[in-house]
């Protein structure tokens, strides 16, 4: 096993493509994009993308709306507020706030750059007339301990918001808009994305100019490029719930063919009553140990892109045919793998990484 590529190396390959500042700064290299009267970047690869923005206007505007301890890089004139995600709470209703107080500023010849990125929902949000934080937070434990898929849970999310689905950027009153985008949902649509925070409703009385600047696919094909072994599958599959993925992608580890395996997307985890403390990724790694225990010759890494699994401050689990023990049964059951994997070695710490575009699943095949 000496010769067996680092998963996590080829991990961080994969990140680097869409990492948030090279992303927009390629973009801003490559595109024809004006030069902006305020800048607006939301999500958790914020700080990123708006330092790379800044770099070119420092003396636009810029407004920061992203996770707490998030905002590493961000520019030092922007101004900054974190708040909290996957649940919102009064941070978030602040941030909501603030987007419409930055939109509704912007004069009648002007261009505001958009820079959106995975997060958006939680992090930023005014409800509607008769909504409270309370219910909002209530609806969204609930989405999230369903199991509900992304778009359906931002379909939700958009009904219930007066920024979502493009409200938000109905209220621009300038020349244009352009938004730049890192995909972190099935089909890279710009609707979903942040719940459609960025997007712009149909015949809008502006010129609008969308771009997807990076995605789940040019991760995939960066971790490709970077294995020293042969590819043998490269997909974005990764979208059905854990405990059915799990004996589906372990049937398919075992008997693959020798080389490197890679899958992308975001699965689901339905939640107990009283959760324990982990993620999805956590969940799916722990799932995939039980599925190939006794295995030789296959390890399998599978973390979020943005270095954070569910309310941790770890990414997600490195595992191979030795790692499960029948300990472990009750810890999947309670949602409580980040505890297990921490004391048995086979967490994934990262911190954050500057992007978000799904998931990644590294699987090597001796």
């Amino acid at each position: 096993m000496s010769d067996a590529p680092d998963l996590l190396s080829l991990w961080y390959a994969g990140v680097k493509a869409v990492e948030g500042y090279a992303a927009v700064g390629t973009a801003l290299e490559t595109r024809d994009i004006p030069r902006p009267d305020r800048i607006v970047s939301v999500g958790k690869a914020a700080a990123a993308m708006a330092r790379a923005a800044a770099e070119r206007w420092p003396d636009a505007p810029c407004l920061i709306v992203t996770k707490y301890r998030h905002t590493e890089g961000a520019p030092a004139r922007a101004d900054i507020i974190e708040a909290a995600h996957p649940v919102p709470d009064d941070a978030s209703l602040a941030a909501g706030r603030a987007l419409i107080d930055a939109v509704d500023a912007c004069a009648a010849d002007s261009h505001l750059l958009m820079l959106v990125s995975g997060g958006a929902s939680a992090l930023a949000e005014v409800p509607v007339d008769g909504l409270s934080l309370d219910d909002l937070r209530t609806e969204t434990e609930a989405l999230l301990a369903s199991g509900t898929p992304i778009d359906e849970m931002n379909a939700h999310r958009t009904m219930r918001s007066e920024i979502k689905g493009g409200k938000l950027l109905a209220r621009f009153n300038g020349r244009c808009v352009t938004t730049l985008a890192l995909s972190d949902v099935e089909g890279d649509s710009l609707a979903t994305i942040g719940s459609g925070i960025g997007n712009a409703v149909p015949d809008a009385p502006f010129t609008f100019a969308p771009h997807i600047i990076a995605c789940n696919a040019i991760a995939r094909a960066a971790v490709a490029a970077a294995s020293p072994v042969a590819v043998k599958t490269n997909e974005e599959t990764l979208y059905a719930n854990v405990a059915d993925l799990a004996p589906q992608l372990g049937e398919v580890l075992r008997n693959a063919a020798p080389g490197l395996h890679i899958f992308g997307g975001e699965p689901v985890v339905h939640l107990p009553k009283s959760p324990g403390l982990g993620g999805r990724n956590m969940a799916l790694g722990l799932a995939l140990a039980r599925e190939i225990a006794g295995t030789e010759g296959l390890r399998i890494l599978v973390a979020g892109t943005d270095g954070t699994d569910g309310p941790t401050d770890a990414a997600g689990a490195l595992i191979d045919g030795d790692t499960w023990q029948e300990s472990a049964a009750k810890a999947l059951a309670r949602a409580d793998a980040y505890p297990w994997l921490k004391e048995h070695g086979a967490l994934v710490v990262t911190g954050p990484t500057g992007t978000n575009v799904m998931d990644l699943l590294i699987a090597h095949k001796a």
